[in-house]
């Protein structure tokens, strides 16, 4: 990564200078800021070092700054090739610019292969599981679970690209009170389907899907629950209720582009009695006392903010008795470096209960992160959609998936921060113009498709051997010849893939992808607007050529963030 190189050239820049008597002694910083600089016309990287380092070496940042890029110029062309010149920026920035030659060198970088350009070995292979959507498996998904899935899906691409070994999982919870109260409700819809008179359970669920869960179980089975003594009969339908919604879930998610490689059953784990072993390792802790017939553990011991109920007074396991069980299930038997849970605002309170529960069991508690994401607001004419057109009750995602599709509700819930609330536009994602970012991106890489076709068109056998209209690769190109600023700028914003993946990996942030994919795409609108790329004029064969390999690898960068982002690349629009 060139940010990393120059933070080590200004590191050596800077213990040469001491050495030199250039500087007083006073420790070194063990990092080196260096970063894109906000202002247009201030190169293509700066560091702030020396504004940092003023105090600590009694000297003016600018004449820090003018003693490190001496040095700098006096190594710079063995030891950073890429790099065109050192310049100083009032109070102290060193600001540094690429060489135009090596940027037209990275064309032909990124198209031998277009496949894994962006790819940083940050994760160097570590395991890492990424659990997200996990809803509760007794209604179907609703936008806030869009979201989860988005977001979840996105980062678990970013961290494979980032050099993670990555499992996406879904966390079915088949087991507990919830479900119970759920074949409750099933029962009696199913009952009703039937034309007997049966009553909902007070805090049952009342939704339209409920009443269609029923009638098609009716007209599967017939009567057949209803000669079943109660006690069997409510697990029975439960389990067909969460095995229907649970396909259904799995539906929506395969038209959203999400596959799993792991659906983990809650019920397993007392399948398997873990939930007695974690009770047999928290009591040895003593990390568990009974409190008015419940037992509770001792979060408060261990950082969290209350104690948590893990065994009801009636005997019954809590949610988080599940919570520590599945986790332990995670980390100790499937060997996971590292865990992330992509978990609904709701949720908020449970981070400080899950980290307490880490240090019960002996696992550090960096191991496991929880992203919090907000709620989603549909809107449409500016005006807030609370209910269903079709039921008149919740907006569930498959209805607006069939509104607006796959890639512009990825898009949409991706582009902002998981932290941050956000309002999702219908109309705007339906929207075919720049006005819709969807549109814009997506419009780049399909303009690009056509600028190819053309090209195969206008010269043919000229651009060179192996050509062919669906993926050119010109040959032997003369790529000096890109030399105006648009054509420099996308490439420039091209080889920003590796640091925003980089970025969005660290982070734990994917949204920058949908950042960086607007940017790229002005790049190569701003690009097409400045340079004409196909030309018969006589004289013009080698430009045309040159800049075809120009769009050719700005294709394969669209098509690249688009995929990270689980969306599609189109050819035509």
């Amino acid at each position: 990564m060139i940010d990393d190189q120059l933070a080590g050239a200004v590191a050596a820049a800077l213990k040469k200078a001491q050495q030199r008597n250039k500087l007083p002694p006073f420790d070194l910083p063990t990092s080196i800021p260096v970063e894109r600089p906000k202002q247009a016309g201030m190169g293509d990287f700066a560091t702030p070092i020396c504004l940092q380092l003023a105090r600590y070496a009694r000297m003016a940042p600018i004449q820090i700054a003018e003693i490190v890029a001496d040095i700098l110029r006096e190594r710079h062309v063995d030891n950073l090739p890429f790099l065109a010149s050192v310049e100083i920026a009032h109070p102290g920035f060193i600001n540094f610019r690429l060489d135009e030659g090596w940027l037209q060198e990275q064309v032909p970088v990124i198209l031998a292969a277009p496949d894994t350009f962006g790819d940083v070995d940050l994760g160097q292979g570590a395991r890492v599981q990424v659990e997200y959507v996990s809803a509760n498996p007794t209604g179907p998904l609703h936008m806030g679970s869009a979201r989860n899935a988005v977001l979840g899906d996105a980062l678990a691409s970013t961290l494979e690209a980032a050099g993670y070994t990555v499992q996406r999982e879904y966390y079915v919870n088949d087991a507990g009170s919830r479900v119970q109260v759920f074949g409750e409700t099933l029962l009696a819809r199913y009952a009703q389907a039937l034309g007997h008179e049966a009553k909902l359970p007070e805090e049952g669920y009342h939704g339209q899907y409920m009443i269609e869960l029923g009638q098609q179980i009716a007209a599967e089975h017939g009567e057949r629950f209803l000669q079943m003594p109660r006690e069997e009969a409510v697990p029975a339908l439960g389990r067909l209720g969460i095995e229907a919604v649970i396909a259904d879930a799995r539906a929506d998610l395969a038209l959203l582009g999400i596959e799993y490689d792991g659906w983990f059953s809650e019920q397993s784990l007392y399948d398997r009695r873990l939930n007695e072993t974690i009770m047999t390792m928290l009591r040895q802790g003593d990390y568990l006392y009974v409190h008015e017939g419940a037992v509770w553990f001792r979060a408060t011991a261990l950082g969290g903010d209350k104690d948590e109920v893990v065994i009801r007074s009636n005997g019954t396991p809590g949610y988080f008795a599940s919570d520590i069980a599945y986790h332990y299930e995670k980390f100790v038997e499937r060997g996971f470096d590292r865990v992330i849970d992509v978990w609904g605002a709701d949720h908020q309170g449970h981070v400080p209960r899950m980290k307490a529960m880490m240090r019960a069991l002996d696992l550090d508690p960096e191991r496991l992160t929880i992203i919090i994401y907000q709620l989603v607001t549909l809107k449409r004419g500016g005006e807030i959609v609370r209910l269903s057109k079709r039921t008149g009750d919740m907006i569930t995602l498959r209805e607006v998936l069939d509104e607006v599709g796959a890639d512009a509700m990825r898009y949409f819930l991706l582009s902002r921060s998981a932290d941050s609330q956000m309002d999702f536009d219908i109309d705007l994602a339906k929207e075919q113009s720049d006005e819709n970012p969807v549109y814009y991106v997506q419009y780049a890489h399909a303009r690009i498709c056509s600028i190819l076709r053309h090209g195969q068109e206008v010269l043919g056998g000229a651009l060179g051997a192996g050509d062919d209209a669906s993926g050119l690769t010109p040959t032997d190109v003369d790529l000096s010849l890109l030399t105006s600023k648009a054509e420099l700028d996308l490439i420039r914003q091209m080889l920003r893939l590796p640091e925003t993946v980089r970025l969005a990996a660290i982070q734990l942030a994917p949204h920058h992808l949908t950042y960086y994919a607007y940017e790229l795409a002005q790049a190569f609108h701003a690009f097409y607007r400045d340079c004409r790329v196909v030309s018969n004029e006589p004289g013009e064969a080698e430009i045309t050529r040159a800049r075809i390999a120009l769009v050719t690898a700005c294709r394969a960068v669209l098509a690249r963030v688009l995929g990270l982002m689980g969306m599609s690349a189109p050819e035509t629009m």
